[in-house]
């Protein structure tokens, strides 16, 4: 058996085995522990086989944020086996490290695998890195894949906005009180990075080509040597409220 099967070979072990530990969860705890450690036996074996082959083939990393509005926790799933859960709005993962290649991925609600809530392929490049967000309500919701760069220059930084409200307009993002750096940003779309010396600033979103601020983003902290992606997410007219979440490397 070759490596990559091997680790397909594990992931779907482990999986099978979560899928029973849950299932015993409730009726029978000696059960759900057996499994469980089951479950962690085979993703242990999954990993371990996973590092080994990307030593051979090489990597990717892929990280996921969580940005619909009306979408409950959910499950991530990759390549059948589960690799995030209940996993909730607003929430960022790390990265995971992923053969280069293509993957399945997939969205349950939370603790439900009757009907996959998002679907689809991805390819990752070896050393590459990957942010996948699930955007918009929950009738639209859609995938965006993201090609992230963490490399930067050493005591420096940099900084890129997406647009992730599904019912706010086209916006500017501005520095302040100062002339916009990024204009007409509509929703599901995202600027290029833009390299900053470490500051703390004030940014804004203003309504695009227009003075009025739709949402103001004060005090960001931009530390030497990071990489940051400011999301708005939220609702432009009800709940959740609109706001700028900020995630890093």
């Amino acid at each position: 058996m070759s490596r990559n099967r091997d680790y397909h070979h594990y992931f779907q072990k482990a999986s099978y085995y979560d899928l029973l530990a849950q299932y015993y969860k409730y009726s029978n705890p000696n059960y759900h522990i057996a499994y469980y450690q089951k479950h962690l036996q085979y993703m242990n074996m999954a990993l371990q086989t996973r590092q080994n082959h990307q030593s051979q083939s090489g990597a990717g990393k892929v990280r996921f944020v969580h940005a619909s509005i009306d979408a409950l926790n959910v499950d991530i799933y990759i390549d059948g086996v589960r690799i995030l859960q209940d996993f909730s709005y607003k929430e960022a993962s790390n990265y995971l490290s992923l053969p280069a290649g293509r993957h399945q991925v997939d969205i349950y609600p939370a603790n439900n695998m009757v009907s996959t809530v998002l679907s689809r392929k991805i390819d990752i490049a070896s050393g590459k890195h990957y942010t996948l967000i699930p955007a918009g309500s929950v009738k639209n919701l859609k995938w965006l894949v993201l090609e992230d760069d963490p490399r930067v220059p050493r005591g420096e930084a940099k900084v890129r906005f997406i647009h992730l409200s599904p019912d706010a307009p086209a916006v500017d993002i501005a520095v302040k009180d100062r002339d916009v750096i990024f204009p007409n940003i509509t929703f599901r779309k995202h600027t290029n990075y833009l390299a900053l010396s470490p500051m703390t600033v004030d940014f804004e979103a203003r309504i695009s080509e227009s003075s009025n601020v739709a949402l103001p983003i004060p005090q960001v902290q931009i530390k030497p040597n990071k990489v940051y992606s400011i999301l708005i997410v939220g609702s432009a007219s009800g709940e959740p409220e609109l706001e700028a979440l900020i995630i890093n490397n």
